[in-house]
């Protein structure tokens, strides 16, 4: 496993990759651009049964951070750049043929949420993190390119939308900062999908109150999520996060004071070892990739003052083998059922 533990924070910049322009230029022929327009539709795809219903649904227009774009017809083949866009897209039933590589690990097929909505089949591998390989992708020949929890920029949007549509990352929040809720939304409509995406939705929030509803202690507890990949140093998760919106959505109250210490557009505040009193909550999770991680974290003398640290309110959990920490990291409507099955009895045993 790679040394990371959370999504790509929105301070790491993607790069452009160098674009064969003949592969580019053929397939405009053949495709049209993603553009923008201001047409929409209420269809629903899920308001009759069958391919007709598909058609149905369609044209529809999703407005994203570079404009919006407008799909005519059913995508038959759809990339994902998102880092976690793929659950999305499974859920509502379509099998992704190109996704990004979630730090550098090819998961697919791996997660236990996902194994068998893929199958035996696994996506080509078009990029890592925001830096995406526009020659494997127009090779493709997509008919929509989705990146919702994505950094993507807008030279790399306009380099896509020359041969096929492109669904950028919603417009009224920061990169990797949309809640799960409505880049699910921005991903059924550009499926036209909307109706499943909104049971999806649904079905997860009545999760989530479930658990709200069994352990209302949770509302009077303060809780952070954190980090930290050598010695010294440290990383809190901002509300923004997928991992501290998890844990919001489950009842906790989260630490302001975490925001207020992380750099504009960043969602982790990193800090040193003189900084951990940030970390005394009433419930603290860590996220770690191993267990010497969690004993250089536990031998730190100034957090084994911390209050958390001396009654055992910390909580560490591994990113996977279980996958726990992967499950509430991606934060989707396929991921966070597991998540919930598995860290509500870890977390409740903390006294």
């Amino acid at each position: 496993m790679s040394t990371g533990t959370r999504p790509a924070p929105a301070r790491i910049a993607g790069l452009l990759p160098r674009v064969v322009v003949a592969v580019v230029a053929a397939l405009a022929l053949t495709a049209c651009g993603g553009g923008t327009d201001n047409s929409s539709s209420d269809k629903d795809s899920s308001s009759s049964a069958g391919a007709g219903a598909q058609s149905a649904a369609f044209p529809v227009t999703v407005e994203h951070k570079y404009g919006s774009t407008t799909i005519e017809e059913e995508p038959k083949k759809v990339v994902t750049l998102g880092l976690s866009d793929q659950d999305a897209v499974l859920a509502l039933g379509v099998k992704p043929v190109g996704a990004v590589d979630w730090f550098k690990e090819e998961p697919y097929g791996k997660w236990p949420w996902t194994k068998e909505l893929w199958g035996s089949d696994t996506p080509e591998i078009v990029g890592e993190r925001d830096e995406y390989n526009m020659e494997k992708i127009a090779a493709l020949q997509p008919d929509l390119v989705i990146a919702q929890y994505s950094g993507m920029k807008k030279e790399q949007y306009d380099t896509l939308s020359k041969f096929t549509k492109v669904v950028a990352q919603p417009k009224d929040h920061p990169d990797y900062g949309a809640p799960w809720q409505e880049m699910t939304r921005q991903i059924g409509k550009a499926l036209g999908k909307d109706g499943r995406a909104e049971k999806l939705i649904s079905d997860i929030d009545a999760q989530f109150e479930a658990v709200r509803d069994e352990h209302p202690e949770f509302g009077d507890l303060t809780l952070a999520v954190a980090d930290s990949f050598e010695a010294g140093k440290y990383s809190a998760f901002t509300a923004t996060d997928p991992k501290a919106i998890f844990f919001k959505e489950l009842g906790f109250e989260l630490k302001p004071e975490i925001d207020e210490l992380a750099k504009p557009g960043w969602n982790v505040a990193e800090l040193s070892a003189e900084k951990l009193n940030v970390l005394d909550v009433d419930r603290l999770v860590w996220v770690t990739s191993s267990t010497d991680a969690n004993d250089r974290i536990k031998a730190e003398p100034l957090y084994r003052k911390l209050k958390v640290s001396q009654d055992g309110r910390d909580l560490f959990v591994p990113y996977q083998g279980p996958d726990i920490g992967a499950a509430f990291s991606f934060n989707t409507v396929l991921s966070i059922p597991y998540a919930i099955e598995e860290i509500t009895p870890l977390i409740t045993a903390v006294k």
